[in-house]
């Protein structure tokens, strides 16, 4: 008779703590961010009455993909269940992703013609309005909408960048561990 001993051998991946809390703390910024700025689009363009552009939902269903994706990574990161593979491909799916959001805000902000940047320049830069009138807060309100498409595509290029230096960081640690 053969004897056969099944042994379960548990790897133990070693992630490098403050990079990866760095990491999470701007990924949940950045998505948040976005999350709250094309929220904030959408409530303007439905005051307004006018058609919402399809990247403004694609903007805020991938941040809270990526919300979601860090949720589910502490839940993992509690458990001690943190895998490198679960990490490479939930970054690089969000990688994609949050790319192409970036280069649709990119074209947006920055495009050919009637481009939000090019707007902002003529209506709201070169105007300096003052006093407490409606003239004002509407400057106001121009001006915090252009510093919102900034802000939306700097944190999505952040948030392109932190994911592909995560998926390198997985890879690192699945790596150093074999």
């Amino acid at each position: 008779m053969t004897e056969v001993v099944v042994q379960r051998v548990k790897t133990k991946y070693h992630w490098p703590p403050v990079q990866l809390n760095f990491w999470i703390l701007i990924m949940l910024v950045g998505a948040s961010t976005i999350l709250g700025v094309f929220s904030s689009f959408i409530t303007v363009q439905q005051q307004l009455m006018v058609g919402i552009p399809w990247y403004f939902a694609y903007e805020i269903t991938v941040s809270a993909l990526a919300v979601f994706f860090i949720i589910v990574m502490l839940w993992l990161i509690s458990q001690r269940q943190l895998l490198p593979g679960i990490v490479i491909i939930g970054s690089f799916i969000l990688f994609v992703l949050w790319l192409v959001g970036l280069i649709v805000i990119s074209i947006q902000l920055w495009g050919p013609s009637g481009s939000v940047n090019s707007n902002c320049q003529m209506y709201v830069s070169g105007q300096g309005v003052r006093g407490a009138n409606t003239a004002t807060l509407a400057w106001l309100e121009q001006n915090s909408i252009c510093q919102s498409w900034t802000a939306a595509w700097a944190f999505n290029l952040v948030g392109v960048v932190f994911l592909l230096w995560m998926i390198i960081m997985a890879y690192q640690v699945y790596r150093d561990d074999m």
